[in-house]
């Protein structure tokens, strides 16, 4: 069966995807020549697509490559590696481009880790991509309200707050999201193709608020400018690009829509005949905002004057003392790297003995005794969720 797969592919692709695992895993040519125990000349052969490979030696590369036969003779499309990918889009200093460079290559790391999961408990994600909004010749304003509107409506999210947004953008849209450590002058990384669709990464380190206008910011690259990586870097002496201040734009419209938000404020104001502080705390924290993008929402909408905020702050405010008077919890961050989904799909794979527990360790990026601690209390969510539901009614719950 091997040999009739090898006998069909195409050597060309089938040689590129070897040399992007073999580059992958860091091996040379001659380290990988060694492994089929051949002439370093005969993998430079095999990886141009001049050679055809025998079943036994694609084993022995995969095994080496950490990658699955399946994965290189797969028809999915041969993409450029995400450092590649990112490359033009980065504007930093060398000094400040060397830290990103890995977790790059984590996020691409964690990227196919999701594919092949959803590969061997077949269940992939949905693509529900909406097609690449054109904005070219529109105002940034308009056209960023105009997206987010459309999104909404699409999405079936009315004018309502959206409380867990990556939880929404993962199983409605079909993203692939992560939290990992960035430098605090990064804020998240955007990047699309046709293997992987829209994965976005996130600063585990941000504020929640911070976080979630971040993931905002990222899906209106893949909204408006989907095949183009972006590097979300926090400089503000650096001039945006138009792509960039849409982005800005975006999250306003899209976190805080402008009918759902009038309603809430006007109703605010006729309830106590006046906007308090105490109100503006409450509804920043109602739509996961920060007090800053609330108050400069509300001043766009003209619903408070230019310059609310530094009255306030020279009044001597302070934000986080204020929110613990009024009772409003500060909102831990996300602090789990990986998708709530790619972790069920990963104790999936475990239970039904198609991965080994090593295989399941490597998945979460943890050492075996760690990984059978976090599979117990998956194990435990799931059983717990069971029960709770055995005995409802659907039809009257």
């Amino acid at each position: 069966m091997a040999t009739n797969v090898l006998d069909q592919i195409d050597l060309r692709k089938l040689g590129e995807r070897l040399q992007q695992a073999r580059k992958k895993s860091g091996m040379t040519q001659a380290d990988a020549a060694k492994v089929i125990d051949a002439a370093r000349t005969t993998l430079v052969a095999i990886e141009k697509g001049e050679r055809r490979l025998k079943p036994n030696e694609l084993i022995k590369l995969a095994r080496a490559y950490g990658r699955a036969v399946s994965d290189l003779v797969c028809s999915s499309p041969v993409t450029e590696p995400f450092a590649i990918q990112f490359r033009a889009a980065s504007q930093q200093t060398e000094q400040e481009e060397s830290p990103i460079h890995d977790i790059i290559e984590r996020f691409e790391e964690l990227c196919r880790n999701y594919l092949e999961l959803e590969k061997i408990v077949d269940a992939p994600l949905p693509r529900n991509y909406p097609q690449e909004y054109d904005v070219a010749e529109m105002p940034i304003a308009a056209a960023a309200e105009s997206i987010a509107i459309a999104e909404r409506q699409r999405l079936g999210l009315g004018d309502s707050p959206v409380p867990l947004l990556q939880d929404m953008l993962e199983q409605s849209v079909g993203l692939r999201i992560f939290y990992l450590e960035m430098p605090p002058y990064c804020s998240g990384f955007y990047s699309y193709d046709d293997e992987f669709g829209g994965c976005v990464a996130i600063n585990a380190h941000h504020p929640e608020e911070r976080q979630r206008w971040t993931l905002a910011r990222q899906y209106l690259h893949f909204l408006a400018h989907r095949r183009k990586p972006v590097i979300d870097y926090e400089d503000k002496h650096h001039r945006k690009l138009k792509s960039d201040r849409l982005g800005d734009a975006f999250p306003n419209y899209f976190l805080m829509p402008t009918s759902g938000l009038m309603k809430r404020f006007n109703d605010m104001y006729r309830t106590h005949g006046k906007f308090t502080p105490t109100n503006l705390f409450t509804l920043a924290h109602y739509y996961g905002v920060s007090i800053e993008a609330l108050v400069y929402r509300l001043e766009d909408i003209e619903l408070l004057p230019s310059g609310t905020l530094d009255r306030l702050r020279d009044r001597g405010l302070k934000v986080r003392k204020v929110q613990q008077e009024l009772g409003l919890e500060e909102i831990d961050p996300r602090s789990d790297v990986f998708p709530i989904h790619y972790q069920h799909l990963a104790i999936e794979a475990l239970e039904q003995g198609l991965i080994t527990e090593g295989r399941f360790a490597n998945f979460l990026g943890v050492d075996r005794l760690e990984a059978r601690r976090i599979a117990e209390v998956l194990r435990e969510h799931a059983s717990g969720m069971l029960e709770e539901s055995a005995y409802l009614d659907l039809r009257q719950a």
